[in-house]
């Protein structure tokens, strides 16, 4: 699936139409380059899912926990900063990845993609046009 981003007054809309193509994944990989707006979009899934607090990248802390709306876990994963996969394991990354009852949102999962499982993922390739609007590559 592909959704062009033309502008931010359109993320609210893209957020719901990123939940109803993700329906029954857990896992939600965001490619991108630095500034692509993989935080931005998370944001607004967040917010689209009921999320409360202020949703802000947890690039040092590894991970951020939410609660949407209906009670759901969301995670947030920005493995960015990470230099070996060990900093992963030590974290108990399972407890997370493989909790049918959550939602992971991970940025930067270039870096861990050994350890995240076979099924349950979904991944979003967002990448910049010339003009600064998004198209978003959705597979499932």
């Amino acid at each position: 699936m592909t959704i062009e981003l033309q502008n931010l007054l359109e993320i609210e809309d893209v957020a719901h139409q990123i939940i109803s193509a993700i329906k029954g994944k857990n896992i939600i990989c965001f490619y991108g380059t630095m500034g692509a707006g993989k935080t931005t979009l998370i944001r607004a899934i967040c917010k689209a899912l009921g999320v409360a607090d202020v949703v802000t990248s947890p690039t040092f802390a590894l991970v951020n926990e939410y609660i949407g709306g209906n009670g759901t876990p969301i995670y947030h994963f920005d493995f960015y900063r990470i230099t070996r996969i060990d900093e992963v394991y030590d974290f108990g990354y399972e407890e997370y990845f493989y909790n049918p009852y959550a939602l992971c949102l991970i940025e930067w999962p270039e870096l861990i993609e050994q350890i995240l499982p076979i099924d349950g993922v979904a991944n979003i390739h967002i990448n910049v046009n010339a003009n600064g609007s998004r198209t978003l590559q959705i597979s499932t």
